[in-house]
């Protein structure tokens, strides 16, 4: 979690949000005061509509779809993800308010779980294309195999991400800490002296470029040959294909609205740990200002995420009307077994049909259609 209430001593360098300038310190009660207003009313909205898009995919896909892609692991393991990072949240809204009052521990979990699953998503949203990449191109019919040795292959590749992004947030584990600074208690990462400067400024270049740079350009390389493949595949209707690659455009821009400007602020963070550019109170504050704002756009691809990769896909929309229709049932106290099941079957019959006439991707192959 970035930090909008650091206090820096001559001590302990660490960047903050105060800061020595001309033997003063900049006074931040403005930016406190933003951030205390600002942040959960942003955060409160991210929890709500996160973790109702979230908690629906990760329930559909345990209770009434199988597995059948790797695409399939990383959506369900991207929900779970994301659920977790919007479960801190509330933490980092109260401390916007009342600062931290949850000790040592509780600081170092939230600010681990808060980096680590910020990672995990980006990184799982690049798996995400590479495998879409490798369907499409390596196999058209989109039927793969689900025997004993693809499923531990699944195993690894989500094992090597969850441990990337774990080791991701180490940091925050390791170095966050609860600081009495002058106005509250801040829940903030703190560097040994002789390593904050140029530790802040590696920390903040590799998660722009394992966070950002790597997965926008996998999803870049790879669904611009995946529009390439259907642009050129024989069999396929031209709506067909028009509306897939629309979808593909919409994954790509979503990642980049959302997560550029933040990055842009962290690389000029970065510059700033290395260079010490900022030197103007008004030009300090003004960053934190920014960082709030694109930090907050940054994490609303968390509530983005279920519609982009789950609900587009009509096989699991149409699970999800079977999950409500027996919700519904269950509240209503009828039997779970009313007999208007043929109706949802021959609206699955006729999407497979269509699919199968079209020459596309098998619709019981992945939620995630293309």
């Amino acid at each position: 979690m970035e930090d909008f209430s650091y206090y820096e001593d001559e001590d302990s360098y660490n960047y903050s949000y105060y800061f020595d300038y001309e033997h003063s310190v900049c006074d931040k009660e403005t930016v406190r005061s933003f951030a205390s207003v600002f942040l959960p009313i942003v955060y409160a909205l991210a929890l709500v509509v996160g973790l109702a898009g979230n908690t629906l995919v990760v329930v559909v896909y345990t209770s009434r779809l199988r597995l059948r892609t790797l695409t399939d692991v990383c959506i369900l393991n991207l929900a779970i993800s994301d659920l977790l990072l919007l479960f801190t949240l509330p933490f980092w809204a109260a401390d916007a308010v009342h600062g931290w009052k949850l000790g040592s521990v509780a600081c170092k979990i939230t600010s681990f779980l808060y980096s680590a699953n910020f990672s995990c998503g980006m990184l799982l949203l690049a798996c995400i294309s590479v495998d879409r990449y490798r369907a499409v191109t390596q196999n058209p019919t989109g039927r793969t195999g689900t025997g004993a040795k693809v499923r531990t292959q699944w195993l690894l590749v989500c094992v090597a991400l969850w441990g990337l992004a774990c080791f991701l947030g180490l940091p925050e584990l390791i170095f966050s800490t609860v600081r009495d600074s002058p106005t509250r208690m801040a829940c903030i990462a703190i560097y040994p002296h002789s390593m904050a400067r140029p530790a802040k400024a590696a920390l903040e270049l590799l998660e722009v470029t394992l966070r950002f740079l790597l997965p926008f350009l996998v999803m870049v390389v790879c669904y611009c040959w995946v529009g390439l493949a259907l642009s050129r595949a024989a069999g396929v209707r031209r709506e067909r294909k028009w509306r897939t690659l629309r979808v593909l455009l919409a994954v790509v821009a979503v990642f980049l609205l959302t997560q550029l400007p933040y990055n842009v602020v962290k690389l000029w963070r970065a510059m700033d740990f290395i260079y010490n550019l900022v030197t103007d109170c008004e030009v300090s504050k003004a960053l934190d200002h920014a960082l709030q704002v694109t930090e907050s756009l940054a994490l609303t691809h968390a509530c983005i995420n279920p519609l982009l990769y789950a609900f587009i896909g009509s096989s699991f929309r149409v699970h999800i009307l079977k999950t409500v229709k027996h919700l519904g049932q269950r509240l209503k106290g009828h039997s779970r077994h009313v007999n208007e099941e043929p109706a949802v079957g021959i609206s699955l019959n006729t999407c497979n049909q269509t699919q199968s006439q079209s020459g596309s991707e098998d619709q019981d192959t992945s939620t995630f259609t293309i």
